[in-house]
């Protein structure tokens, strides 16, 4: 089956340009280098599946037209990648209640920020509908099965996913030896890259460059992307099949 992948945002948590900062990346008239917050969107036999809601993720479905979404799949709990949740109330009208997956900790850290959601007592409406599930192990949304993939953000355990051919891995710093071996025979991967100077939960450049090598996959692209990285430029440096993914990015895949 073939899909689609969209990259919805490809900035990390505080966005490019970032508020108040006047480094020649935040004032860059390159439109690659407009980053949003960090999400994923995967879209196949009419299906829509999206990868993380970000603040942003309302921008993001006007901007790329989305009509209908499906499933949610969320890789950990911060910020930046569940308060988008809220504008599923929008595919609520037209479609009904959205499903939506992340691990333990995360669905338990949903149910604490979105209490309004689920306590019942909400008394103004608009209350968006969805349904928790919690990741165990592979699963299988309208044919196509999303492997998780766990990798560590600091100490914390975050969930890239496998679909296909496909990986999206975002907001690691690590990579377990255990979790390689879900990563073999891919056509695009995608990794976290957040600068060039060392962090102590994400990933650099070069660390980045050195997963994609041992990967092999066919296209790797770089994602989570600060300020510090210009896209024309950085790209110059990678060359080959490596390259930083940008907001709105499209690629077909074998799912």
């Amino acid at each position: 089956m073939k899909g689609l992948i969209t990259v919805l945002g490809s900035g990390t948590s505080m966005g490019v340009p970032t508020i108040g900062c006047q480094c020649p990346v935040c004032l860059s008239e390159d439109p690659r280098d407009k980053r949003t917050r960090p999400s994923l969107l995967v879209q196949y036999g009419g299906h829509s599946v999206v990868i993380d809601t970000a603040p942003d993720f309302r921008f993001q479905a006007i901007r790329e037209g989305l009509r209908r979404l499906d499933a949610i799949l969320f890789t950990h709990p911060h910020a930046d990648h569940i308060l988008g949740l809220d504008d599923v109330r929008a595919f609520n009208i037209h479609q009904g209640r959205v499903p939506i997956y992340g691990n333990r900790k995360t669905i338990d850290a949903i149910r604490e920020t979105f209490r309004y959601i689920f306590d019942g007592n909400y008394p103004f409406g608009g209350v968006p509908q969805i349904a928790t599930h919690v990741i165990e192990g592979p699963v299988d949304l309208f044919g196509v099965k999303f492997l998780p993939v766990p990798v560590l953000h600091g100490f914390m355990e975050v969930l890239g996913f496998r679909f296909g051919n496909a990986a999206y891995l975002t907001d690691y710093g690590q990579i377990p030896e255990s979790s390689f071996a879900l990563l073999e025979g891919l056509d695009v991967i995608f990794l976290d890259a957040l600068r060039h100077e060392p962090h102590p939960t994400h990933c650099t450049v070069e660390q980045a460059v050195a997963h994609a090598a041992r990967i092999q996959a066919r296209r790797a692209f770089l994602t989570h992307i600060a300020h510090d990285l210009a896209h024309e430029e950085t790209n110059a440096r990678l060359g080959g099949r490596l390259r930083l993914c940008y907001d709105g990015l499209r690629l077909e895949v074998e799912l």
